[in-house]
């Protein structure tokens, strides 16, 4: 299998952002106005479906045109362990075609696989010149939105030198938002900087 990127950009307290599954209006906004505010550049990982729901063009029109990097996430939230590889292929192809059709030519470098199901994923993505970004360091968010828990979530998950992932889609955010703005805005006052994946 592909090696998965894993590390953050730098050395010392540095952190590399990841979101996935949206974009969606309920919570991308809230963390893109966040990222603003610090000059903050992260990855999002975006769903097909999610972009072409009302609202998820623009979402992802100001993701790009804000510096974030984009991610192929694939076009729904299905579990692609167990599919073949031109199955693969043909959803990821699919997913960089609904992407670009509103962001034309944007670079999409990695890949993250649905529900951290990689099967045949990995080595399908590197064939399309994108390479998958890990699935290690979890805040746990899609089991709960309970912002005192998915704030202890993050403080733990966040490492020097690696990548975070929580979730900006796939339902209703707002506790990863306000858990991202407080564990973060600690970590900038304690020296931390973020970065993107190397």
């Amino acid at each position: 299998m592909i090696p998965h990127v894993a590390r953050a950009q730098g050395r010392g307290d540095v952190c590399a952002l990841t979101f996935d599954d949206g974009p969606d209006p309920r919570a991308t906004p809230a963390m893109l106005d966040f990222l603003a505010e610090h000059g903050i550049r992260a990855v999002f990982a975006v769903i097909g479906e999610s972009i072409l729901r009302p609202g998820g063009a623009d979402i992802l029109r100001r993701t790009v045109s804000e510096g974030h990097v984009i991610c192929n996430h694939s076009t729904s939230f299905a579990d692609m362990g167990r599919w073949d590889a031109e199955r693969v292929r043909a959803d990821m192809v699919e997913n960089l075609r609904i992407i670009r059709s509103v962001v034309p030519g944007v670079p999409v470098p990695y890949w993250r696989a649905p529900n951290g199901s990689w099967g045949e994923t990995a080595d399908v993505a590197a064939a399309l010149g994108m390479r998958p970004l890990a699935v290690v360091n979890t805040i746990r968010d899609w089991e709960t939105q309970d912002v005192p828990l998915l704030t202890a979530n993050l403080r733990a998950a966040m490492k020097p030198g690696e990548l975070v992932l929580a979730h900006d889609g796939g339902g209703d955010r707002r506790g990863t938002v306000e858990a991202v703005r407080i564990v973060v805005t600690e970590r900038l006052a304690a020296g931390w900087r973020f970065t993107l994946p190397a």
